[in-house]
């Protein structure tokens, strides 16, 4: 990764000062990364900066990941979908907004219009690709590094009260910050660098229980998550000639096995343990549209499939998109076929 540039850093700090009342804000259908990077950004700004802080999500945070989140912080957390007016107010009452884990706030669902608007200042933290950097006052864009939780933490590290000290920071933040990066980088599996191990490091040595956080995210799934992948791979999984795998959870087995928000998550990984599989594709049915997960292995760039065929974008081993219908296939009965003749295509490419 970059340096932190010091000017920056300390036009951060200079905000956060002046700042009476700050929103944080991540992409819609928050994920382990957006949760604890956003988290770990509240607990630092309330405990040690004493300042107003509310975090604002587009929808409820998945369960599986709600642990990453102290019970005792529900007051300071405002979801548009069960309380949109509380929630738009937090926006409007701020004056300094943090957008985390998405390259703009076009990706924050129906929060977009009321941060696009707001007069706050705005900070962006994240480590996506083509960031909208001219949106904001402050830009931290970082490709390079395996989470916006660990791009956090090193932009942390520069403030004055913590001067490089991991250990200053509140117990909570440093849990969450590694709970995020454990989950972007599917527990040190894909996205590492140097810099990772460092964070990790660091983190450990504070105290953070690594161990307790690995339980929590793996080992505290319902029974109904094992059942759906059990389906999944048995009935589901098809392997092409050339190399994509795919699977496609409809909503007829979204409701027999009472799929929930975040349950699926990591699906699209399993795959990629096959040798001959390069590129791994999940769709999940919604309401006119398939969700769509991509991965790839080394030199096969998901990025640049979900640009191409899914209406989205990502990392280069790690994308996500969409699959409208009718607009990209007549159906949702049409989607196998669709990814079987636009992977065949980009895989000769």
């Amino acid at each position: 990764m970059k340096a932190i540039e010091p000017s920056k850093a300390a036009m951060l700090n200079q905000m956060i000062d002046e700042a009476g009342q700050i929103a944080i804000v991540a992409h819609t259908r928050v994920d382990g990364d957006a949760v604890g990077s956003c988290t770990a950004l509240m607990h630092y700004l309330s405990e040690l900066r004493g300042k107003k802080v509310g975090i604002t999500f587009a929808e409820t945070i998945p369960e599986s990941i709600s642990f990453i989140v102290p019970a005792s912080d529900n007051p300071s957390i405002h979801i548009l979908s069960e309380n949109g007016p509380e929630t738009l107010d937090w926006i409007k009452g701020s004056d300094l907004a943090f957008c985390m884990d998405c390259n703009s706030f076009s990706r924050t669902a129906g929060l977009e219009k009321e941060y696009n608007d707001s007069k706050a200042g705005k900070v962006l933290i994240d480590h996506h690709l083509n960031p909208e950097s001219g949106q904001f006052d402050i830009s931290f864009a970082e490709t390079e590094i395996s989470s916006t939780a660990e791009l956090l933490f090193h932009i942390l590290k520069k403030m004055p009260d913590i001067s490089g000290d991991a250990g200053k920071l509140p117990k909570v933040a440093a849990e969450a910050l590694m709970a995020g990066m454990t989950t972007d980088t599917n527990n040190f599996g894909n996205s590492v660098f140097p810099s990772t191990l460092d964070m990790a490091s660091e983190l450990l040595a504070t105290g953070v229980d690594r161990g307790k956080i690995l339980y929590e995210l793996y080992n505290r799934f319902r029974e109904n998550r094992v059942r759906v992948m059990g389906h999944m791979l048995k009935d589901n999984l098809v392997i092409t000639p050339a190399g994509t795998a795919y699977m496609i959870l409809d909503k007829k087995a979204i409701v027999e096995y009472d799929v929930r928000e975040g349950e699926t998550e990591g699906f699209v990984n399993i795959p990629l343990s096959i040798d001959n599989v390069v590129l791994s594709i999940f769709l999940k049915e919604d309401d006119g549209f398939f969700r769509v997960s991509i991965r790839s292995k080394e030199g096969i760039s998901a990025n640049r499939c979900a640009q191409e065929f899914f209406n989205g974008g990502g990392h280069e081993l790690a994308a996500g998109g969409k699959l409208f219908f009718p607009k990209d296939i007549a159906g949702p009965e049409k989607a196998g076929a669709y990814i079987e003749k636009v992977t065949e295509l980009f895989l000769k490419k």
